[in-house]
């Protein structure tokens, strides 16, 4: 489930990159792209270090990974010139399948994820990790947040 809000998002952050012909918000989405992609990667990364797959599936789940954003992008670039950022169609599809990617993510971060850390049995020992813990996760949230106002 984690691989595919992942999938959908990387797909629409490329779709959105390489259909647009503002640099302005060319710039902000190679912002938000770089980012995403790097604590998507290392987050996703980790799960599939931890999955007890066989390699062919973990090397599968990496490369779909890897390969969903240029495929966004080139998707954006053969769709540019029907594509109309601003048209009520582009916009209400473009806020689904973010609204859907986000609420995948959102849900898989907390529910598999961070609970799975947060309930472990290192962390219900110690009353000051978990304050640390927390307050590590309150920055992390604050400062995506501040990256997707600044982006």
């Amino acid at each position: 489930v984690l691989e595919l809000g992942i999938i959908v998002h990387s797909i629409v952050i490329g779709l959105s990159l390489g259909a647009s012909n503002n640099t302005c918000s060319i710039k902000g989405l190679i912002a938000a792209l770089c980012f995403h992609q790097m604590f998507e990667g290392m987050g996703l990364g980790g799960c599939i270090l931890q999955a007890e797959y066989k390699f062919v599936k973990k090397a599968t789940m990496a490369f779909f990974f890897s390969v969903t954003t240029p495929f966004g992008i080139a998707l954006g670039l053969a769709l540019a010139s029907t594509y109309k950022e601003n048209s009520p169609r582009s916009l209400i599809t473009v806020g689904l399948l973010n609204a859907s990617s986000a609420g995948l993510l959102i849900y898989m971060a907390l529910v598999d994820l961070l609970a799975a850390d947060f309930m472990g049995p290192k962390l219900q020992g110690s009353i000051k990790l978990q304050i640390k813990s927390y307050i590590a996760v309150l920055l992390g949230a604050g400062g995506m947040s501040l990256m997707a106002k600044w982006a």
